[in-house]
Order: C-alpha cells, then structure tokens, then sequence
C-alpha cells in the first residue's frame, strides 16, 4: 500500500474502527510507546494477530475471547478503538491488544512480536532471561512484560500518554499470513489465518500449533447393552 498513514491521533482512532484482518498490515511497522515511573520503552511491531466477535455477530470468530459473548473480562474488547485489552494468561504471563472496530463491535490485534527501539536497558531488566535483543519481545507475553504491561492497564487509551502510537510512513512491504498460534479448534485453522508479520524480520516468533487436548471419557455406568 502506497498512501501515506495517518498520524493524528484522532484519525489513527478513526482509521482503527475498521476491520481487524484489514488494519493488521498496516500496523506492522508501528511503535508503542508506554513511559511509566521506571522509564519510556518502545517496540516497533513485527507481528500481529486479528481477532473478532461472538458466535452471534456478524463476524464470529472460535478463536476469539469474545465468542461467548461479553464479560468483565472481556469488555474492553467491545470498547471504542484504540484501547488496550491486557489479558493473564497460564497464571503466570500477560498479553496485549489494541482494540479495533466501532464501540460495540468486539474486535482486536494481538500484539504478537516486536523489536525494542527506544528504551533497551529497561526493557532488558525487565526481561533479564532474553539472551539477545531480537529475545526481547518475540513473543506477546515477553512483548507485554517489556513494555511493563499489565491487566491493570486493560481498558486504557494506548493513543493517550503515557502511551503513544505511531504508525510507518507507508505499510509494510513484506508481509506474510497463516494461522494463528496456540489457538484450538477451528480458530487454530488456515480458514483463520489471522497472524501477519513482517517477513524475515528477526524478532518474529515461533509457531507453534495449539496442543491436542485429551478427551475424558466418563465410564458407564448403567452396564452394557
């Protein structure tokens, strides 16, 4: 894509109103900035992930938080755009999303992977087990640990300080699709394929397909028949 993105806030607002899958490439490239009391920490984004609404939307998704429908939990994620929705995750890791799509509308990116342009000693503190800079925040839960993260800032303006987001001059040259990671089920299929990156960039992750859960099966108990 050749024409210029915006670099208003309000109209970087209006442009992530619209679809998910069609704003994905286009924040590949993008730097978030969050300045908390320890320091700013930035990271261009090299990998995202679409994900939509409820099994009764217009746009259901099985991958998505939202396909059940609204909860506390969730909620930021039927927000106006440009929102945060921090998730915790397995007990232990965070993850972040940009909220998409008008309010009402439940919608989000992932923010999947990225490289540390501006605030590397922090985030290397943060994330003191990364070996190399590309380990920084490949990854969501490593993304969200460098920059701070956490579900407190759920539901927070990521276009307001002491976030800012600030898209490329142009979108991304080379970019490449497939499935989600770790997602089960159909969500986790190429009819899905929802996951964009900026191609041979170093700091992209791994994927890696959603593991088979093991079905228990209940024992008869009213003998054979």
């Amino acid at each position: 894509m050749s024409d210029q993105l915006p670099t208003d806030p309000e109209d970087l607002r209006r442009m992530l109103s619209g679809d998910a899958r069609d704003l994905a490439p286009l924040l590949l490239g993008a730097v978030l900035t969050h300045e908390s009391r320890e320091g700013p920490v930035s990271v261009r984004l090299t990998e995202v992930e679409a994900y939509l609404g409820p099994e009764d939307s217009l746009h259901p998704d099985p991958g998505s938080h939202t396909y059940r429908g609204p909860t506390p939990r969730n909620a930021p994620m039927f927000g106006p755009a440009g929102h945060l929705y921090v998730y915790f995750t397995y007990g232990m890791h965070h993850c972040t999303n940009i909220v998409c799509g008008p309010p009402g509308t439940a919608s989000a990116l992932l923010l999947r992977a990225g490289e540390i342009v501006d605030g590397l000693e922090l985030a290397r503190k943060r994330r003191h087990t990364s070996r190399t800079a590309a380990d920084l925040a490949s990854g969501p839960a490593r993304l969200a640990k460098a920059l701070g993260l956490t579900t407190a800032d759920s539901g927070r303006d990521a276009l307001a300080p002491p976030f800012a987001l600030v898209l490329p001059p142009r979108a991304a040259e080379a970019v490449s699709s497939g499935p989600r990671v770790g997602v089960s089920g159909a969500g986790g299929s190429e009819q899905y394929a929802w996951r964009y990156w900026i191609t041979g960039d170093p700091t992209v992750s791994r994927y890696k397909a959603a593991k088979a859960r093991p079905v228990k099966v209940r024992p008869n108990t009213f003998g054979d028949r």
